[in-house]
């Protein structure tokens, strides 16, 4: 009898081990089941925040069309400038030409914007945007307009970047490739 009671412990302590086995096997399983579909997750979040970015920016670009092509109805038309442009007292060629820089501004924001170019290259092309006499009139011309703007945006940033260049390119012109803060960050 004592040689069954042994028996039938083993088998109770051998089913117990092989019950518990299988538990912790299915336990295991589960979690690495789990872990897999928090990485799926995690990888679909992330694919999601991209395809949002990209959305954003294909809006900005959709955006800043429809304003080129309110600009270059203006160009063409001094009609059209008188209605959408703050800036008076100016002849229509002189419009034209402001609205024309503020173009080229904006192109170099947008492009920024979008990735098309870092921090480093903006500043390259906005030197040289600096050394144009139209550009440094329209930039004066337009300081009230930034002034409304945040802070902390990126177009107020690139605004302040600016006026230190006009600044230091009155102070020396033939110095221009030096002039600016180089190291403001995004």
């Amino acid at each position: 009898m004592a040689t069954q009671n042994q028996a039938g412990r083993g088998r109770s302590i051998g089913s117990a081990v092989a019950t518990g086995l299988g538990l912790m096997r299915a336990r295991l399983a589960r979690g690495s089941r789990r872990r897999r579909q928090e990485d799926i997750l995690l990888e679909l979040l992330g694919q999601l925040t991209l395809m949002t970015e990209e959305i954003h920016r294909a809006n900005l670009i959709q955006q800043y069309r429809l304003t080129l092509d309110q600009m270059d109805r203006a160009i063409d038309d001094p009609a059209l400038a008188d209605a959408g442009s703050t800036l008076t007292g100016i002849p229509v060629a002189k419009r034209r030409q402001m609205i024309f820089v503020n173009r080229e501004y904006g192109n170099l924001l947008m492009a920024h914007r979008v990735g098309v170019c870092d921090w480093d290259e903006l500043l390259g092309h906005l030197r040289v945007l600096c050394r144009n006499k139209l550009f440094a009139e329209y930039w004066d011309r337009t300081i009230e307009h930034r002034r409304s703007l945040p802070a902390d945006s990126t177009e107020a940033r690139v605004g302040a970047v600016v006026d230190v260049m006009i600044e230091e390119l009155g102070d020396d012109p033939e110095e221009w490739w030096i002039v600016g803060p180089g190291d403001t960050p995004r």
